[in-house]
């Protein structure tokens, strides 16, 4: 695939996990899901925006940018869930849609990391490269952060003592 393509490509999938993932904080009224969604949706936003910007720059000059910023905003992903999963209501009130949604999102991100590592290895100029493996990261850590929510939802008790680090022997 050229790199127009995986731009093209990127963007697609950018729009529809935004779309994906603000539609179900609309939905959820599980204050964890409802964030967790709304975060990522604001994530994938802000990615949709630096490539567009990126797509438009290619289209216009044939070539890498040097104007464009390699980075994107971090995310806050990893915060949202270890607040929200210390209130009471986060543990009850979701539903099956709330986990489904995350296991689809799991899988989105999941491809997220791939592509976006395949892109960043097929580069070769350094900014290009560097701005395809931030790319991957932050899919990365969303991909855990749905993980570790999914955890939560399936057992609040054992992600809590795990979060806390309790033992047995009170260590």
């Amino acid at each position: 695939m050229d790199r127009m393509a995986s731009i093209e490509m990127a963007l697609k999938n950018e729009q529809a996990e935004m779309e994906f993932y603000a539609g179900h904080a609309k939905r959820s009224k599980n204050p964890l899901a409802r964030g967790i969604f709304e975060t990522l949706a604001k994530d994938e936003e802000e990615h949709m925006r630096r490539i567009r910007g990126l797509h438009e720059k290619l289209i216009g000059r044939g070539e890498w940018p040097r104007d464009v910023p390699i980075e994107v905003a971090g995310t806050n992903v990893k915060d949202v869930l270890e607040r929200l999963a210390g209130l009471p209501e986060s543990a009850q009130g979701h539903d099956g849609d709330d986990v489904a949604a995350l296991e689809r999102g799991r899988e989105f991100e999941g491809k997220g990391t791939k592509f976006y590592a395949d892109l960043a290895q097929a580069c070769s100029h350094p900014m290009e490269k560097k701005f395809f493996e931030f790319l991957s990261r932050i899919e990365r850590e969303h991909l855990r952060s749905i993980e570790r929510s999914l955890e939560f939802f399936r057992d609040p008790s054992s992600w809590n003592m795990e979060r806390e680090r309790s033992g047995l022997d009170g260590a």
